[in-house]
């Protein structure tokens, strides 16, 4: 019998990509597909979902081809996706009501500058482990109920469904028959008490939910359901969901508590496990709920960095200094430092440990001298030193880490890993599959279908690349950061 071929979606905020991983979680096929981003107002991020669901079909058609097996061959379909980003449809026809609005949008901050001001944000962490923030679903989701036309009487009267990405595409992929979500994706709308594990009423009464539009929530892993045979020519159970990041760190097997990961994507999302009983953040850190298995959650505390990899993405769309974003590296690497340049990518706020919708970018330090060269220097180092602040917040809420598990798209950079070494003053790993989002979804599909008997038999498959061990001077490193803690103070909307 052949090994069984696991086929994870990763459906991420400016691509959809799908990979095909063999019985040894080697990496079989591949195929990614970029999709429109639509910016309709200044701090407004939209997506076409219909868009996303056809990217994501293409893409797990293109793997399929790359890896030259038939959809009859896979075992199973994990998915990971964009947290956040909210949907809303039609029950009868699967049409969105209108675009997605992206986990980036900050049209809502008002909404939630009140919500603070009335006095409602302590009930809120306490229940949903979160600060309040328009990056959430739950403004989101009230917002598209009472700007589209006929919406939310339209979801009262039960014809409307609510879902973050993986939701909307476990519909779509079941032909309509499932409307379900994991608890890593419920824990991020808002609306989820991560402590009961179910939708709290408290929270739908303040946003003005009615329940009947939310999914289910299920467990990580287990049978969500199987796909519609003529979407992908087969009907193949889909055994695993898991929002991106906590997906990221069950694909680096950070099982025990204290492990921590940090993924570098179009942001930079940090987590560490905490183990069965989650962790009060004092420091401005989101508590979460890192993968639900056999109705037991184990939590996180997550530092989440809006702007990352997007940045690099600037330079080349907005100020166009490079062609392409691998060019980034060298280009970086021909100057000794950043001549005094900080970059702020403030583009949509500041995220943890700040969460400052109003901030906006800055380029500080400019001279007659500075280039190109130098402004990618400071673009890199500013995602290191985001990084930095996300480490001090969880040495401040009493983690210690000692090293930190690197993955995401810019982890095979090895001047930006290293750099990021340097400034954490932390060993930082690189696994030999950085693709560990993916890894994550379909490491939870093959538990779910009983391919893997337990989580101990994931790690195992974890394996190592390469270690980057800080080699810069303390003082240098701390001077770095004092300047970086100043750029960050200018551009601040708040103290």
């Amino acid at each position: 019998m052949p090994s069984p071929h696991i086929l994870a979606i990763d459906q991420g905020t400016t691509s959809s990509r799908a990979i095909v991983f063999d019985g040894d979680g080697a990496v079989a096929g591949v195929h990614q597909l970029e999709f429109t981003q639509h910016f309709p107002a200044d701090g407004w991020v939209e997506h076409d979902a219909n868009e996303i669901w056809d990217t994501t079909v293409a893409a797990c058609k293109g793997a399929l081809a790359a890896a030259k097996i038939e959809a009859n061959a896979l075992a199973a379909i994990g998915i990971t996706n964009q947290r956040e980003t909210t949907v809303l449809w039609d029950r009868a026809t699967g049409a969105p009501v209108a675009n997605a609005i992206v986990w980036q949008d900050r049209r809502t901050a008002d909404a939630c500058r009140a919500l603070v001001r009335d006095g409602h944000e302590p009930m809120i962490q306490q229940k949903t482990g979160l600060v309040v923030d328009a990056y959430f679903s739950a403004t989101k989701l009230a917002w598209l109920l009472d700007h589209v036309p006929g919406a939310r009487a339209a979801a009262q009267a039960g014809k409307l469904a609510f879902g973050t990405i993986d939701c909307f595409l476990l519909w779509r992929l079941t032909g309509g028959a499932v409307h379900a979500t994991d608890a890593t994706n419920a824990a991020r709308t808002m609306l989820y008490d991560i402590h009961a594990g179910d939708w709290d009423d408290d929270l739908l009464a303040l946003f003005d939910i009615p329940r009947d539009v939310l999914p289910k929530v299920r467990d990580c892993a287990g049978v969500f359901g199987a796909s519609a045979p003529n979407i992908l020519g087969a009907s193949i159970p889909i055994t695993g969901i898991a929002g991106d990041q906590q997906a990221a760190l069950v694909g680096q097997a950070c099982f025990a508590p204290g492990m921590m990961k940090s993924t570098y994507g179009t942001g930079a999302f940090m987590l560490v496990n905490t183990g069965t009983k989650p962790v009060t953040s004092a420091n401005h850190l989101l508590t979460t709920v890192a993968y639900r298995l056999d109705g037991v959650a184990t939590y996180a505390l997550e530092g989440s960095v809006f702007i990352a990899g997007a940045a690099v993405q600037w330079l080349r769309d907005g100020l166009q200094i490079i062609e392409t974003a691998s060019e980034i590296e060298a280009l970086a690497a021909s100057v000794p430092d950043a001549g005094g340049v900080t970059v702020v990518p403030a583009f949509t706020g500041l995220g943890a440990p700040y969460w400052d919708a109003d901030a906006r970018g800055a380029i500080l330090g400019l001279t007659r001298d500075t280039g190109r060269a130098q402004i990618a220097r400071a673009t890199l180092d500013a995602i290191c030193l985001q990084s930095r602040d996300l480490i001090e917040a969880m040495r401040a809420d009493g983690s210690n880490p000692k090293s930190l598990r690197v993955d995401g798209g810019m982890a095979v950079n090895d001047a930006l890993m290293q750099r990021l070494a340097d400034v954490l003053g932390l060993a930082v790993t690189r696994p030999r599959v950085t693709e560990t989002t993916a890894l994550g979804a379909a490491s939870l599909a093959g538990l779910g279908a009983g391919i893997f008997g337990s989580l101990e038999e994931i790690a195992g498959r974890w394996a190592e690349d390469r270690s980057f061990t800080p080699a810069l001077a303390g003082d240098a490193r701390e001077s770095a950061y004092e300047a970086w803690q100043a750029a960050v103070a200018r551009v601040r909307s708040t103290p």
